[in-house]
């Protein structure tokens, strides 16, 4: 009886060295893999950013700004939860933020994996990172 005990522990730990990492929970984002190492991502693979102009909970990136850097907009029926909130917008849609601060993708990214607008605009956008 104690050698297949001790056997099926034995088995048990090796399955258990051989799984896969729970998977962290990314909310509305993806995490992919760029030059930068992991970024946040929308689900087609372009990298997400933060503005420093923005407060927590609040988007100033708005019209002009909105067009060269869309918000991730979160769908009607869209719920929070984690790290992931979601914000309103002064044009009336709703906004995904992460931890408490608004992501958007930037219109100069042509592919995934493309991080091109970070430091844009003397260091106001930043890479988000999971």
């Amino acid at each position: 009886m104690r050698p297949m005990l001790l056997a099926a522990a034995a088995v048990a730990v090796i399955g258990l060295a051989g799984a896969p990492a729970l998977a962290q929970d990314t909310g509305p984002a993806r995490v992919g893999q760029t030059s930068l190492g992991p970024v946040l991502t929308d689900s087609q693979g372009m990298s997400l950013y933060t503005f420093n102009r923005d407060m927590p909970g609040f988007s100033n990136c708005n019209a002009l700004c909105a067009a060269a850097w869309p918000p991730l907009i979160a769908a009607a029926d869209a719920k929070a939860g984690g790290d992931w909130s979601i914000i309103p917008r002064d044009d009336g849609k709703r906004q995904w933020a992460y931890k408490t601060k608004a992501v958007y993708t930037w219109t100069k990214d042509a592919k995934p994996g493309d991080t091109t607008g970070d430091g844009a605009d003397s260091g106001k956008w930043h890479i988000a990172k999971p």
